[in-house]
């Protein structure tokens, strides 16, 4: 069992250059970034316990063959300190999803992501489905459940995902990846606990919508392995109850801190690692590598940069959506557009006060890329689950200023090689028929 405290000797390490690379050069150019710029980030300096502030910034340097290199800076809270990740799990959870289907594909040629998909239920607290409103077909599809948890972070698309992959082999293939701390173990805001979450739903794929002619049937399953079991403690205390019978809501405070070691785990180097394996399979080991073809890079690559209302099938409402609904790096959750000319490859995550961004920014117009996670925790009353969070006076501005504090830095820092970003020029002016692989 495992408990972290935030002392002040990791407090004082805030400030100091991190990781291998800045100790070789003898500079932290997070380190520098955050110190410069205190009227936006000395909040953070002044009290770095309270916020368990964690950054991996990786700059990509390029051969003269066009070949990534890769030199990363960390700065803040041990990488061993739990945070909550929320959605962000759902990015492998989309690549292993496309990986089955690959895989399958050998003993079933006609399936495809964009088969229409039937879910049934075979245990308590599980929900079917026949019907899906957003796609064109009317009919749900692997396809469609990643372009949701891509464009705008839905959680039912990713329980989908998660009851299609299925709990023991998601967390099979994430340990076969080179992922050893991760763990995909519920779904997500539907108070998701065992034994339900280790309880999949049956379901199956069809040649036509119609559902007439089954092109494969996947029963039920069951993990029956073990799971990892740790001591994950936040806050000073946390509301727990519901809804009485008169529909009011009857919570109590528990006042002691609440254990997420039951919950999913997605460390922030981790994260970075799913991302860099996704856009840059060449360039990392063949372990780390997802088992996927070019067409599911593509198909990944166009939904994870993509703005809402880009999104053909599904619509998105822009005064609901807006183009940074899903980018808190940069662009702070909707409170400010992209720069002109760039385009983020990101997943996000948001709950228990915690906000992440695990991204890959392009700027097209100048040949700038970088990669950048980050988490920061903004609960100032230590309260979980009473919906007060500091997100938008705290956490929201923090990314935004520190996507743009990287961006500004990497467009002024020289480059032997420009890179060619051509990979990553996207048409999204039109979604086609329909493009999943």
């Amino acid at each position: 069992m495992r408990a972290f405290v935030f002392s002040l000797t990791a407090a004082a390490a805030l400030l100091a250059p991190a990781g291998p690379a800045a100790a070789q050069r003898g500079r932290n150019p997070l380190t520098e970034l955050l110190q410069a710029d205190t009227a936006r980030f000395g909040r953070i300096l002044r009290d770095p316990a309270a916020y368990r502030v964690q950054i991996l910034y990786t700059q990509i340097n390029r051969d003269g063959r066009g070949r990534p290199h890769f030199r990363t800076f960390r700065y803040g809270a041990p990488a061993t300190q739990y945070f909550y990740p929320a959605s962000t799990v759902k990015l492998p959870a989309a690549a292993l999803a496309l990986q089955k289907l690959r895989t399958l594909r050998a003993q079933v040629p006609e399936l495809s992501a964009a088969s229409p998909l039937r879910i049934d239920t075979s245990f308590a607290g599980q929900t079917a489905v026949l019907r899906d409103t957003s796609a064109r077909s009317g009919r749900a599809s692997i396809g469609q459940y990643i372009r949701k948890v891509l464009l705008v972070s839905d959680n039912d698309a990713f329980n989908r995902l998660y009851e299609f992959v299925g709990q023991q082999e998601i967390n099979e293939q994430l340990r076969r990846r080179g992922l050893p701390e991760t763990r995909l173990i519920h779904r997500l805001s539907v108070g998701d606990q065992e034994p339900g979450s280790r309880h999949t739903n049956p379901l199956a794929f069809y040649a036509d919508t119609t559902l007439s002619r089954p092109l494969y049937v996947q029963p039920a399953a069951y993990n029956i392995g073990p799971l990892p079991a740790t001591d994950f403690r936040i806050g000073r205390g946390y509301m727990q109850g519901g809804r009485a019978v008169d529909g009011q809501e009857n919570t109590v405070l528990v006042p002691e801190p609440l254990d997420l070691g039951s919950k999913n785990y997605f460390p922030l180097q981790e994260q970075q690692q799913v991302l860099r394996a996704l856009l840059f399979p060449e360039a990392v080991p063949a372990r780390q590598r997802f088992a996927l073809a070019e067409a599911d890079y593509r198909f990944l690559h166009r939904y994870l940069s993509m703005l809402p209302r880009e999104s053909q099938a599904p619509r998105y409402d822009v005064a609901h959506f807006p183009d940074t609904y899903a980018k808190f790096l940069l662009g702070g959750g909707g409170i400010a557009p992209l720069p002109s000319g760039v385009r983020v490859f990101n997943k996000i995550g948001q709950a228990y006060g915690f906000l992440i961004d695990n991204a890959y920014v392009v700027d097209l117009e100048r040949n700038v890329e970088f990669l950048l996670s980050a988490v920061i925790y903004t609960n100032s009353d230590g309260i979980l689950n009473d919906d007060k969070y500091d997100y938008d006076t705290i956490g929201f501005p923090f990314l935004r200023d520190l996507g743009q504090a990287v961006l500004r830095y990497e467009q002024q820092r020289p480059r032997r090689h420009a890179p060619d970003l051509r990979r990553f020029r996207l048409d999204y002016r039109a979604t086609p028929t329909d493009d999943a692989p």
